[in-house]
């Protein structure tokens, strides 16, 4: 998903303590996709309650969220609205992608091949209207704030953070660069040991962040040349050029100054050029969002975990003093950074 430059892009290994008393937007269908897709059961199936209700998101976002408050980030989900008709395409050839996956897990239980069905599992990922309202109630429930993005979410998380609005951006996709985040924060909720199922190998997956402007420093560019680059690679609204990776598009433009003249000299052929830039350099987004913080509402909480959704109230309700806590320190860090 997004835009692949992570060759080119400087990142450091981070610590989530290091972003104590930061305020940060979250990518919401960024990070509840990776919920989904790693909040599972060890047969490849998402958590679910006794009505088969898939509720691996409400997991996230409770205990995952509550951890980063626990090391004083206070985070603002940021949904999607309305997507771009540029993307379109994207979102047909995802939802293709995953018919496949779906045909292909069926073939796997036929042959009872139990590996490769728990990785198709992961790797088929709805999010649906109802997961959507029911994040919100759950943040609501939290006293946490959330934004409704008029378009892109990444592309209002991004602006939220140049804006000065908040400190930081969570988010798993390089894009926000190209929207303005002046920086990204990685692996932030799902850090740690992950299997790799596919290689039925671990890995050790670290926090890490990304300045923008420490990285157009390095590369000698500025943000419309990264813009540039993005484009001639590839992004969620357009397919970029043949064969030209994040390296190749860095020379060329670095070469050549910007994306036209890398089209005349190449021959290449960008469709709606203008209208895929100006995405990124006009994104759709509220520059008056306001940020509010309240107290969680324990009862509902646990209602609407427990009552509706079968978690656990032993574990639900200590994750509740810590969420309480957090809050009130936060508050109190704020009250002191003022005077």
């Amino acid at each position: 998903m997004g835009v692949n430059l992570e060759p080119i892009l400087v990142k450091h290994k981070t610590a989530l303590k290091d972003f104590s008393g930061n305020t940060v937007s979250v990518d919401a269908y960024n990070m509840l996709y990776q919920f989904l897709s790693g909040i599972r059961q060890p047969d490849g199936t998402p958590l679910m309650d006794a009505n088969g209700n898939v509720t691996s998101h409400l997991s996230g976002i409770f205990y995952r969220t509550i951890a980063l408050m626990e090391e004083g980030i206070k985070p603002v989900y940021v949904f999607d609205g309305k997507p771009s008709p540029m993307k379109l395409k994207t979102l047909e050839e995802r939802k293709l992608l995953r018919e496949r996956n779906e045909e292909e897990l069926e073939r796997a239980i036929a042959m009872q091949d139990v590996e490769k069905i728990a990785r198709l599992k992961r790797t088929i990922n709805r999010i649906t209207i109802e997961m959507i309202e029911e994040s919100k109630h759950l943040l609501e429930y939290m006293g946490l704030p959330y934004v409704q993005a008029p378009s892109e979410g990444e592309a209002q998380a991004s602006v939220m953070n140049g804006d000065g609005i908040v400190q930081a951006v969570i988010s798993q996709d390089y894009d926000c660069l190209l929207f303005g985040a002046r920086r990204v924060l990685r692996n932030f909720t799902i850090y740690g040991r992950r299997r790799i199922s596919s290689r039925n190998i671990y890995i050790s997956v670290d926090p890490e962040y990304i300045d923008l402007q420490e990285n157009l420093e390095i590369l000698s560019i500025n943000r419309d040349q990264l813009i540039d680059i993005g484009i001639l690679v590839g992004t969620d609204f357009n397919d970029g050029v043949r064969k030209v990776g994040p390296k190749t598009a860095l020379n060329l433009i670095k070469k050549h100054g910007n994306i036209e003249s890398v089209i005349k000299e190449k021959n290449f052929e960008i469709p709606e050029l203008e209208k895929v830039r100006e995405i990124f350099t006009r994104p759709q987004a509220d520059h008056d969002v306001k940020i509010k913080f309240a107290s969680p509402d324990r009862e509902k909480i646990i209602d609407f975990l427990c009552g509706k959704h079968n978690f656990s109230s032993t574990r639900v309700e200590p994750y509740i003093e810590k969420l309480t806590k957090s809050l009130e320190k936060g508050n109190q860090f704020n009250l002191d950074s003022f005077f």
